[in-house]
């Protein structure tokens, strides 16, 4: 990243990216007619914050819950303007619906089904039962075999293909900003769809940091016990994963930093797509629109990084 660029990142919707900066947000659309729609947004710079909110792990749930309630906000807007007109819009009670039906099938399949499927081990292989370390180590493996059986399964969906090749599209764009390149299709293709920052990436850290915060949790605790503690820690462990990827972004000069972060860089081949110079176009107006919004601000430069998703 060059001494000049400002901190960005995003996150492919339906037909399109939404990029973001410390104060400044785009939504860009491709609508059916061919033609692109803009939708743009000022946000509270994350400096501005109360003292105790930029605390180390305690900014990165603060971080992490902002960017999700705004992903949700930009997939609904991309949503309805992907719609053919005659098709209407979606309605908030949908929204809702669709995101409560994922809230919950993602605490089913990533925290209660490892969960369950360890806690039936312990019937046949005693040493689960009474080792505290192998309980919680089966289980994080558990979750993330299914995290990534999860991630192939959808990857095969077309509709969602489309939407891996945004991301691709968002990660080459960002590339070609913080490389100091003109923001052109031509430059944003010659980079790579896989980002260090990427929302993949801090996927994957959430799954390996579980294994090692869980591991201070007895195996022999109640079941309920386990699963709710499982839920109360999602918090600390989201915010510590944020300071791990927020420190591997800042140090990709470091050779042993680029190493650690091999892992989620092979994961982003699933869920990153080659785009086309269209899905490009969409990307780069995205990114225009958050700098154009940036220009004016004196302290633009101000390190508030933002997760790439």
């Amino acid at each position: 990243m060059t001494p000049k660029t400002i901190n960005v990142g995003g996150q492919a919707v339906i037909e399109g990216v939404m990029m973001r900066s410390p104060a400044a947000l785009a939504i860009a659309v491709r609508i059916p007619s061919g033609e692109i729609t803009v939708k743009t947004q000022k946000l509270k710079d994350l400096a501005s914050r109360p003292k105790i909110l930029q605390l180390p792990v305690i900014r990165g749930v603060v971080t992490l819950f902002q960017a999700l309630t705004l992903g949700i906000q930009a997939l609904n807007f991309s949503a309805n303007q992907s719609l053919e007109e005659e098709e209407g819009e979606l309605g908030a009670g949908v929204l809702t619906l669709t995101i409560g039906f994922a809230f919950v099938l993602g605490i089913a399949l990533f925290v209660y089904l490892p969960l369950f499927l360890t806690n039936l081990l312990k019937d046949v292989l005693p040493l689960v039962a009474t080792s505290t370390v192998l309980f919680n180590l089966i289980d994080g493996l558990l979750r993330v075999m299914i995290f990534l059986a999860y991630l192939i399964g959808i990857s095969q969906i077309k509709d969602l293909r489309r939407v891996f090749e945004y991301h691709g599209a968002e990660h080459k764009t960002i590339y070609t900003y913080e490389n100091g390149e003109d923001l052109t299709v031509e430059q944003a293709q010659r980079y790579s769809t896989l980002h260090p920052r990427c929302g993949t990436n801090f996927l994957l850290i959430v799954m390996l940091m579980s294994i090692l915060v869980f591991s201070i949790l007895r195996s022999d605790a109640p079941f309920y016990i386990k699963f709710a503690s499982r839920l109360v820690f999602v918090p600390l462990i989201a915010g510590i994963s944020y300071e791990i990827i927020r420190f591997a972004g800042k140090h990709q000069d470091k050779t042993w930093v680029r190493w650690l972060t091999k892992p989620g860089l092979s994961l982003q081949k699933i869920t990153t797509k080659p785009p086309s110079a269209d899905q490009l176009e969409v990307a780069i107006r995205a990114l225009q629109e958050v700098l154009q919004m940036e220009k004016d601000r004196p302290d633009s430069t101000r390190n508030a990084m933002e997760v790439v998703l």
